[in-house]
């Protein structure tokens, strides 16, 4: 039996048109997705006239339903840009205002330091004496503790601009926060549930704290750093974002309870769509569990009626009810995980069954088949988040399955009975740790295997290879295989529409051939030259708004020398979508793009290492629409101009400014990334000339040597690097610094580095013994192409590559990438 795939490409075709309207929002966009969709419907349908009647009429039902998927999401699009449009305005005007709403997120801890992050529907905003009636979703932070989950809010916050790729309309920075509803009544009772589950686990082990609420409703508040990264590199994070399986094993018992008491069908429906709903309300809607949800409705509906729902009809209708209520999904990568996974099972399981059954057995082919189905499916989008290919998730999910049922149903038992009866739910969270035990160990003992991920190219190329790759993969395994199960071809009505449309096309070449074109003829010419236009076009477009001219950014990225000519900005990722930032090259906006391409929103440190223009004159664009947390200056304020041009700058954007202390630290950690940074030296200069000017040097006032010099010491998922960063030092403010390390340094700093960002942009005053001590790996130099001063100088190149330094620099390799991964160093010229 051939899977049912008629729904197919209007699911598609409304994933495509979401995606595009959510990045390009404006009504231009929106009126040309429409026409083109409408346009390729008609092509399509006029295209096919030739054929029968019934065939012409599935073909154009095919179209119009195409037709009809695109414009719906395109006015579902449209309305929610209006409907959110004034909160957008406001918050890249960075202005203050009033937002009401109620809360639909649980607070978690903020990365950047005390309070809480959630999100707040707000359905009014107030700002300028003017309130408007808005509907748009708003990351809140800054409070001390998050309101309950449905709780209406009332909230008195900074804005900023959000990234455009998510449902966010704006952040906000709260200023403070009034709960003037509580939540109704049901989700008090969630709500109560939720936080005693965290109550009786608060003193199990690590790992059971965090995965016990996490597999049973979704509560990774309390994951350990270290485990939550091996479930990453593993592909087990699916077990912790409630999804179908967590369904399928409730309502599985449900069912299985309600045939026990011989329910009738309408007592079973009814039970269903009440624990289904309760389920829902307790792990929160995420989009995951929005798309689990919408699929046992269907499936739910179809027992009601007598006709058992298929699931890749359900799965390609409750996607394009999704997108068309809310088309931020298409942007979401959990949505296209769970997606992507459920299809791969319904289309993928069954052969893959009866290809490996010979070898396997029926049960060995089962439990085998259902992980790499999966894992197949979701590769081409695992690669957009990570661009590496987790060889181990098979195993490692082979591995964990005997315990994931275990796990999730003594859980949910805890979470039931912990308000009530707390020791008997100690116990039963306590036994679920058992299970939940077994699934760490599989995750870390997986991650350490050698060879667990293997690098893959990153960005929508890779994703593409990717698909290609599972695309050859499954001919050369199912190609044999017996037709059942598997779709090898559209409907037998797509077959004979596309052989009809061929041939109406060989017949119309003909008739041209012989001067007897139709008007028919000539008008399907016309409707087929518009929509090859339309989509070359589209296409175009596409390409050149989503790849950079030079090479994509590595998702993982850890350190980046951005391109900004002939000066220094340097950003060191602190999280997700934070950095440490030291210097910002010279006036114009390089350094804020750069940042822009990295996704930094947030600057948890801002480091001006002197205060020449090279070094702090694209300060403005820096801080342009990003929140930043304190700034450090040079403990010399010259020259003057430009010292009194960052003390207004960073006073209008609210940030706060100092001269470190040698020996000062600070740790920053956030999503699996962290940095410890150390002040190494402030500099020799207190103003006036300096002892000695090198060969080299245009400067001879001593601000060179006012450089804040730094030791970075950063870690991410793949591993770590030791960077130290030398600002502008020259060879007096190198020696200078060199005796200081020597009388007391880091003893990582002493014993060599990976990086070092060369001073002065490679000019000749360099020193040999400071090159020495550090003997880096690699010698980043920040240069411009073609500059004046001779940067950088042979000397310099001869001197880092006598110590075994590989120099890599920005006006040869544009903006220098490095990379950790497996414990192992990389760079990506972008």
């Amino acid at each position: 039996m051939r899977s049912d795939l008629r729904l197919l490409p209007a699911a598609i075709a409304t994933w495509a048109a979401a995606w595009a309207l959510t990045r390009w929002t404006g009504a231009a966009p929106a009126v040309l997705c429409g026409s083109a969709g409408g346009v390729l419907a008609s092509a399509v349908a006029l295209l096919a006239a030739r054929a029968t009647a019934r065939r012409t009429a599935r073909v154009a039902a095919q179209a119009l339903l195409v037709a009809g998927a695109v414009a719906a999401v395109t006015l579902g699009a449209v309305a929610h840009v209006a409907a959110r449009e004034p909160v957008a305005v406001l918050a890249a005007q960075c202005a203050d205002a009033v937002l009401a709403g109620r809360v639909v997120a649980d607070g978690t801890p903020s990365p950047f330091g005390a309070g809480q992050v959630w999100s707040l529907d707000a359905d009014t905003v107030t700002a300028r004496a003017v309130t408007t009636a808005v509907r748009a979703r708003v990351e809140v932070s800054g409070a001390e503790a998050a309101p309950p989950y449905g709780a209406r809010a009332v909230v008195h916050a900074r804005l900023a601009p959000a990234d455009p790729a998510v449902e966010d309309a704006a952040r906000a920075t709260a200023t403070d926060v009034e709960v003037v509803r509580r939540p109704p009544a049901v989700l008090r009772a969630t709500n109560a549930l939720r936080a005693a589950l965290l109550g009786v686990t608060a003193d199990l082990s690590p790992q059971a704290q965090g995965l016990v609420p996490g597999i049973a409703v979704g509560d990774t508040s309390r994951m350990p750093p270290d485990l939550g990264a091996a479930f990453k590199a593993t592909g087990l994070t699916h077990l912790t974002a409630v999804s179908g399986g967590h369904f399928a094993i409730v309502l599985t018992l449900v069912t299985a309870f309600a045939g026990m008491v011989r329910a009738p069908r309408w007592v079973r429906v009814l039970l269903v769509a009440a624990i289904a709903t309760g389920f829902v309300l307790l792990v929160r809607p995420e989009p995951s569990v929005q798309r689990a949800a919408v699929m046992c409705a269907v499936t739910v509906l179809g027992v009601a009626l007598g006709r058992p729902a298929a699931s890749m009809p359900s799965l390609a209708a409750c996607t394009m009810v999704l997108l068309c209520a809310d088309p931020w999904l298409a942007r979401s990568f959990g949505f296209a995980l769970s997606c992507a996974a459920t299809g791969g099972l319904v289309l993928l399981v069954t052969p893959l069954v009866r290809r490996l059954t010979p070898w396997l057995g029926r049960a060995g082919a089962l439990a085998l088949a259902v992980p790499l189905a999966a894992q197949l499916a979701c590769g081409p989008v695992l690669v957009l988040l990570s661009p590496a290919v987790p060889t181990v998730s098979v195993l490692a999910n082979l591995l964990a399955a005997p315990a994931v049922a275990p796990a999730t149903l003594l859980g949910l038992a805890a979470t039931l009975t912990a308000p009530w009866w707390p020791w008997g739910a100690h116990a039963l969270a306590w036994t679920a740790g058992g299970a939940t035990w077994w699934v760490a160990a599989v995750a870390r003992w997986c991650s350490a295997l050698p060879g667990a991920a293997l690098p893959w190219p990153g960005g929508p190329w890779g994703a593409l290879a990717m698909a290609g790759a599972t695309a050859l993969l499954l001919v050369l395994v199912l190609r044999r295989a017996p037709g059942e199960g598997w779709p090898l071809a559209w409907s037998e009505g797509g077959r004979q529409a596309r052989r009809a449309a061929g041939a109406y096309v060989r017949a119309a070449l003909v008739r041209r051939r012989h001067g007897l074109l139709t008007r028919r003829d000539r008008r399907l010419a016309l409707v087929a030259a518009v929509a090859v236009i339309l989509l070359v076009t589209g296409t175009t477009t596409a390409v050149v708004r989503v790849l950079p001219t030079r090479g994509r950014v590595p998702a993982d990225w850890q350190v980046v020398a951005c391109d900004v000519g002939q000066g220094d900005s340097m950003a060191v990722r602190t999280g997700p979508a934070s950095a440490v930032v030291i210097d910002t090259g010279p006036e114009g906006d390089a350094a804020g793009r750069c940042l822009d391409r990295l996704g930094v929103t947030r600057i948890d440190l801002l480091v001006l290492t002197h205060e020449h223009l090279d070094h702090i004159g694209g300060l403005a664009a820096v801080l342009a629409g990003r929140d930043v947390r304190a700034a450090w200056v040079s403990k010399l304020d010259q020259p003057a101009a430009n010292a009194r041009r960052v003390s207004d700058e960073l006073a209008g954007a609210g940030v706060t400014r100092r001269v470190p202390d040698v020996g000062e630290t600070v740790h920053l950690a956030s999503g699996g990334w962290q940095v410890d940074l150390r002040v190494l030296g402030t500099g020799i200069a207190s103003g006036g000339k300096r002892a000695s000017v090198s060969r080299g040097s245009a400067e001879g006032d001593g601000i060179n040597d006012s450089s804040i010099a730094l030791d970075v010491v950063t870690s991410g998922p793949g591993g770590g690097m030791d960077l130290v960063a030398l600002g502008d030092l020259e060879q007096p403010g190198q020696d200078a610094l060199l005796t200081s390390l020597q009388a007391g340094g880091p003893p990582g700093v002493l014993d060599g580095v990976d990086v070092v960002k060369v001073a002065h942009h490679g000019s000749a005053s360099q020193s040999a013994r400071l090159a020495r001590l550090l003997h880096p790996r690699v010698a980043l130099v920040s240069v411009g192409a073609g500059n004046t001063y001779g940067h950088p100088t042979a000397s310099m190149l001869d001197l880092y590559a006598g110590v075994g330094s590989r120099t890599v620099r920005t006006d040869r390799c544009g903006s220098a990438v490095l990379v950790v991964r497996g414990g192992a160093m990389a760079l990506a010229c972008t």
